[in-house]
């Protein structure tokens, strides 16, 4: 049995990171919509106001996934949460528990620190993704539906009258 190891991404993490983004996006069939690079995450994660944080998991001494989360609020509940963003464990070292391990030590993180919920998203084709949260279980949040402004639809919002 291999030995999972968690811990902080440090900024000497961001090239690592970038590279389990980039996989991440090859597998969600994405790629082409990933435009940051090693220095943009670097900025974002470990730059002067980080609004997000990144944890790196590892088998033994390999670097083999990764997780990004954020703080997320709750009026409802008057608490915190905290929403993972991306999860994500090279195909090579799948079903050895880091998918777990990572997604543990976040509910152990949000237990912890008192949040209120612990949240993420998952693509309605990804069926192994969706079977491993509702092993640990987790429940589909069916009745909401996710909304975005991103890009040009962005900008223009933005700056309407």
């Amino acid at each position: 049995m291999a030995d999972i190891h968690i811990r902080a991404a440090v900024p000497e993490d961001s090239g690592l990171i970038f590279h389990f983004v980039r996989e991440l996006a090859i597998y969600e069939k994405a790629l082409d919509e990933v435009v940051t690079d090693e220095a943009g995450l670097r900025e974002a994660l470990f730059g002067d106001k980080p609004l997000a944080h990144g944890l790196i998991c590892s088998l033994d001494d390999t670097p083999v996934g990764f997780a990004i989360y954020f703080y997320n609020f709750s009026t409802w509940l008057g608490k915190y949460g905290i929403f993972l963003e991306d999860l994500y464990v090279s195909p090579d070292y799948r079903g050895h528990g880091a998918g777990k391990a990572l997604l543990q030590y976040l509910a152990r993180q949000t237990v912890v620190e008192g949040c209120g919920r612990f949240e993420w998203n998952v693509l309605d084709w990804n069926e192994p993704s969706i079977r491993f949260y509702e092993a640990c279980g987790a429940v589909a949040m069916s009745e909401w539906v996710g909304y975005r402004l991103s890009g040009q639809a962005l900008q223009d919002f933005a700056n309407a009258d």
